[in-house]
């Protein structure tokens, strides 16, 4: 089957429309050459990195740089770069594979790559004319310069475009030359080529430039800052003083640097969750081999059920991270090729492509960085007072996966805004949101029905739970809609609250999805483990959503209109046949006891 014939749920439209698991893709599908990709960075990772986590907690920062040169010279930076440029051209679902495996030990290199990589390079991959990409790219994709991004000032974090660093050109029209103060930049103490952001007179939206690091030009960099982890990242603040740049490096047209800097995130945001999903496998690794040594009472400490429940649940809330970015990655994927195919530039594919997902970017960013930091913190927790201690690689662990949760947005403004984007598709009619949500409400006026369905086939009380889970969020966003409308926005609690139930929904139906379409192909006997993990986050779903509606609803609903969507609530979320939840943490953390390490 063609691509272009294959029925691809569009961005923001699973919460309206049911995905058929034969059409996701999930880690079970990589192909031969994305594994091999993915060996060659871990081997990477265990001979240069994990060797040395003392030097980088020990803010080593020529070792950050050194190893960077190191993944150039294997060709690891230049991933996303068309071969063209120097680069190895490869589709998006690798370059998260790569991105993935390269982050999970150190954060950072994982940040130091992000940097690079990312928001360093692609800039001018996307949005960079022909001599531009000739010019600088190939450089960075070998690693023989390294990039940084300044966008971030002391006076404008979350609202980018407020940025008050200006760009003054020359009188005989020959160059720019900028002046202000940028703060929090990542890779800023080698960087050798920066994306900065100003504001051209008094435009109203900034203007991206590609400005060379040189010396005597009006650059000067702030000392390293101290931070609560990632200590061998180098962060500094970048000084420009009537720096001259070339009118020819400014990058697109003048006043896109808002709209480069938002899409710089899109793409941003989904890569930070690949980012944190090798962390996540390699700290639940830790925790069950240190579990399954320590003794305790005469006891292995695995085999108490209090640790049971945490080693089953990090391992749950990996096993559905993973599926859903390998499931939004592949969809990235696939919408550039259609584009490509249907002769869109390269640039415009890939703008397009990871544009379309935005929604699901934001959601698994927020997901995922809140999971790698509960697993971190129970990774500790398992460890005891050793946990506590620099000695393990759970302390450091801990520390440097905080900034994920503020990276590429903070996780209120990414909730917010996930909200706010299925919102706004709505009304420019790319997605029908409000058909459903009308007919939800329309159901709640109805009688319920009684029945009891056929629940012997395998998920099938799951999908329908799934597809009730859906009409809660249709009928808080719809009631929401009706009685604030454009004011929406300015009730962020609300915003905030019903964005965990569109979480929730994502994250468990692509699990769903995994673990159905792997028991099909694979047979449902190998995957009783996966099973009881698609089983076991329904359930934490379920509840989550049960507490975020009702917290929704009594703030903003009275009277009889109150009640209705309560009793609403409850039928969305009813279970017909409860799974026992205790057997399905043991069964999972018994697993994990038996291969010892992380195994899904």
């Amino acid at each position: 089957m063609s691509i272009n014939e294959k029925n691809i749920t569009r961005g923001g439209e699973f919460i309206i429309k049911e995905t058929n698991c034969e059409n996701v893709f999930s880690p079970e599908d990589f192909s031969e050459e994305q594994l091999m990709m993915k060996q060659a960075v871990s081997d990477f990772i265990d001979k240069e990195v994990m060797p040395h986590r003392e030097r980088f907690e020990n803010k080593d920062y020529k070792l950050t740089e050194d190893i960077m040169k190191k993944a150039g010279d294997l060709g690891f930076l230049g991933v996303a770069v068309p071969e063209e440029y120097g680069g190895m051209g490869m589709g998006f679902v690798s370059t998260m594979l790569v991105c993935e495996t390269i982050s999970g030990a150190v954060g950072s290199l994982s940040t130091a790559f992000g940097a690079h990589t990312g928001i360093g390079t692609m800039p001018i991959v996307l949005y960079g004319n022909e001599e531009q990409n000739k010019k600088f790219v190939p450089q960075l994709a070998s690693g023989e310069i390294f990039g940084s991004y300044c966008l971030t000032e002391p006076s404008a974090g979350s609202d980018a475009n407020s940025g008050k660093t200006k760009a003054v050109l020359s009188e005989d029209g020959t160059h720019y030359k900028i002046t202000g103060q940028k703060m929090w930049i990542s890779n800023a103490g080698f960087a050798k080529l920066f994306i900065v952001f100003a504001r051209i007179d008094d435009d109203k939206n900034i203007t991206g430039f590609i400005v060379p690091n040189e010396s005597n030009n009006g650059i000067t960099l702030g000392d390293e800052e101290k931070k609560l982890g990632i200590h061998s990242s180098s962060t500094r603040q970048v000084f420009f003083n009537e720096t001259k740049v070339p009118v020819e490096n400014m990058l697109s047209e003048r006043g896109s640097g808002f709209k480069i800097a938002v899409n710089s995130l899109n793409v941003g945001r989904i890569k930070l969750a690949a980012a944190c999903l090798d962390a996540q496998k390699r700290v639940t690794s830790y925790a069950v081999q240190y579990a399954n040594e320590r003794i305790q009472f005469k006891t292995k400490i695995i085999d108490f059920e209090a640790i049971k429940e945490k080693i089953a649940m990090m391992a749950t809330d990996t096993y559905v991270g993973e599926s859903a970015t390998y499931r939004a990655a592949k969809d990235i994927e696939d919408r550039i090729k259609i584009r490509h195919d249907s002769g869109n530039s390269f640039q415009e594919s890939e703008l397009k492509g990871v544009e379309e997902y935005a929604i699901e970017c934001s959601l698994l960013k927020v997901a995922i960085s809140e999971d790698m930091q509960n697993i971190a913190d129970e990774g500790i927790q398992i460890f005891g007072g050793m946990g506590f201690s620099a000695e393990t690689p759970m302390e450091g662990a801990w520390r440097d996966c905080r900034i994920g949760r503020i990276y590429e947005g903070t996780n209120e403004i990414n909730r917010m805004l996930s909200v706010g984007m299925l919102i706004k598709k709505a009304m420019k009619g790319h997605i029908d949101f409000i058909s459903p949500a009308t007919k939800v409400a329309d159901e709640l006026m109805g009688i319920p029905s009684f029945e009891v369905p056929d629940l012997t086939e395998l998920f099938s009380q799951e999908k329908l739970i799934i597809k009730n889970l859906k009409k809660v969020f249709l009928m808080l966003a719809g009631a929401g809609i009706k009685k604030f409308g454009e004011k929406l926005e300015e009730h962020q609690q609300m915003l905030l609250a019903v964005s965990d139930i569109l979480i929730e929904v994502y994250m468990i139906e692509s699990a769903l999805l995994r673990t159905e379409k792997n028991c099909n192909k694979l047979g449902k006997e190998t995957q009783t483990n996966q099973i009881s993990m698609t089983q076991l986050y329904l359930y934490k779903a379920v509840d989550i959503i049960q507490s975020k509606g009702k917290e929704v609803i009594v703030s903003f609903a009275a009277g009889d209109e109150q009640k209705g969507l309560l009793m609403g609530l409850k039928r969305f979320t009813k279970y017909y046949e409860y799974p026992n939840i205790i057997k399905l943490k043991n069964s999972i953390a018994n697993k994990l006891k038996e291969e010892n390490k992380y195994c899904f």
